[in-house]
């Protein structure tokens, strides 16, 4: 597929979210949507009792860190290493360490590899969702993200909207 791995920032304490939010912002800003794909502050739920009252909340898994599905480049390492907040890549010197499978299986990350029954040209309806019902005809899929683009029949305009590979079946 890609050469995209998992890498992991380390930023200013209660930064993450905020670093997370400008990297989204600025993979927004200069379309590097194919290269950075995803942006992660890992959480979980923990029970906390306050004046004897059990409270479910979330917590980072962990602090100080964010996760980054990418394609290493000097303009991704650029980006990211010139966000607000981030303090460097982990890894040895000031060279970016891809997590192994064995680490991200034990953070509870998961390589999916999902297996789709459709392809560009195929006519699909959508099971749900705004767009319940609609026909189109697929135009591209993106794996990385699971959506495929269909177009969709808009004021007398063919426009095309992108839709979760769960709420599409394939029409035969």
């Amino acid at each position: 597929m890609s050469d995209a791995n998992w890498y992991v920032v380390h930023t200013y304490s209660g930064y993450e979210n905020k670093v997370k939010a400008n990297i989204e912002k600025t993979i927004e800003n200069r379309k590097l949507q194919d290269q950075i794909l995803e942006v992660s502050v890992p959480l979980q739920d923990v029970i906390e009792v306050k004046n004897g009252v059990k409270k479910k909340v979330q917590k980072k898994m962990f602090p100080g860190y964010v996760l980054l599905n990418m394609i290493m480049n000097d303009d991704t390492w650029y980006v990211v290493r010139n966000t607000r907040g981030v303090t460097g890549f982990v890894g040895p010197g000031s060279k970016p360490v891809p997590l192994t499978d064995f680490e991200m299986k034990s953070m509870g990350i998961k390589k999916d590899e999902m297996v789709i029954d459709f392809a560009v040209g195929d006519t699909v309806t959508v099971v749900s969702g705004v767009w319940e019902n609609t026909q189109g005809v697929i135009k591209a899929i993106n794996e990385h993200k699971q959506i495929v683009t269909i177009n969709i029949d808009m004021f007398g305009r063919e426009t095309p909207v992108e839709i979760s590979f769960t709420d599409v079946r394939v029409e035969n």
